[in-house]
């Protein structure tokens, strides 16, 4: 998790906190010491617990959203209470075996993906959100020249995390059907698990040699190959978005244009997408809350975000986007869980 706060509270402001916090939570409604005092557990006198809210209202880790003496947690409020307060739990078997029955029968790695978003939307009633990983740093398996017609060839791109691209180039020269299992038969020899944005760059340097220079089947290799990465074929949408909708209903959300904003955020994705890569590096969950984020259309929300890996290596992020006032404790659970799983299932795709 990010954005330690290292202020130290007294035992008797933590508590405080900590019931204030889980109360507004579940509520939603500003708590006021009156309503405090009467949990069993805080056994502590209105007049005390007043006073003690003063202090941490100085603090800035709650205030009062109107007139009324009742107070909510503020950004820093619930940054304390998740950094200080929350304890992480060992991930629930049961749950693990829920979310990862919903993968079942899910086979290619894009499907993997969508699932995820869709899934941890379904599961939280908040917005899933997915960064696809960066097609740059796809590698290729294998390249499949097959002459269509005179003039017309089929390429066929397998990358090594399973998915299968297909195009047909249109060529000034007839090939048969033996020099283009010759150039095909070079190329997989020569750039076989090499990431496609390194044979990418190495193609447009062959280009610029005299092909005349060539052996036939490096000259129709690099020739066919650089026609099916003129542009890129396993592109695709960077970020997934999967029931932003549900915000829509949340009572957290009263305010129309700053619905407005936060949907056209979705709309654009680029700074969702910047927010997400910013977690790349990190090891686990990583929370932004409120104005933690940076983007102003996120004021009112918090992110929880876990990274996920393909093979031992990270290739994307995924998460939830819902209002600050929600169950950490589940939504952490979930998201984790979820990384887990979508790591498995697509380093399973990756050695198949």
């Amino acid at each position: 998790m990010i954005h330690s706060d290292q202020m130290v509270l007294s035992e008797r402001a933590t508590f405080v906190l900590d019931k204030l916090v889980r109360h507004y939570i579940d509520d939603g409604v500003p708590v006021g010491s009156r309503t405090l005092s009467k949990l069993p557990a805080l056994g502590l006198s209105s007049a005390t617990i007043r006073n003690v809210m003063a202090d941490l209202e100085e603090c800035g880790f709650i205030h009062s959203p109107h007139t009324s003496s009742g107070r909510i947690p503020t950004a820093k409020g619930y940054r304390f209470f998740i950094n200080s307060l929350l304890k992480a739990d060992s991930i629930d078997s049961e749950s693990y075996r829920a979310i990862s029955v919903r993968f079942e029968g899910v086979a290619d790695p894009s499907s993997i993906l969508v699932n995820a978003a869709e899934l941890l939307s379904q599961i939280t009633s908040f917005a899933g959100i997915l960064s696809m990983p960066d097609a740059r740093s796809t590698c290729i398996r294998q390249i499949e020249f097959i002459r269509l017609s005179k003039n017309r060839v089929l390429a066929i791109l397998v990358t090594e995390d399973g998915q299968v691209q297909n195009k047909v180039l249109s060529t000034e020269i007839d090939y048969t059907g033996s020099e283009l299992i010759e150039a095909a038969n070079y190329f997989n020899h020569e750039y076989s698990s090499k990431c496609i944005s390194v044979v990418r760059r190495k193609l447009l340097a062959l280009m610029k040699k005299d092909r005349r220079q060539m052996k036939r089947e490096i000259s129709t290799a690099v020739r066919m190959a650089s026609r099916l990465f003129e542009q890129d074929t396993t592109a695709s949408e960077d970020v997934l978005i999967s029931g932003e909708s549900n915000l829509l209903s949340i009572t957290d959300f009263t305010e129309m244009n700053r619905l407005k904003t936060l949907f056209e955020t979705f709309r654009t994705k680029k700074i969702l997408l910047d927010l997400l890569q910013s977690s790349l590096s990190e090891s686990g969950i990583t929370i932004f809350i409120g104005e933690e984020s940076g983007i102003e259309p996120l004021r009112d929300c918090s992110l929880i975000s876990a990274p996920y890996s393909q093979d031992n290596q990270v290739v994307g992020v995924l998460g939830v986007i819902g209002p600050t006032r929600m169950h950490y404790e589940e939504v952490i659970n979930t998201v984790d869980i979820t990384a887990q799983i979508v790591s498995n299932a697509l380093s399973m795709q990756y050695s198949a």
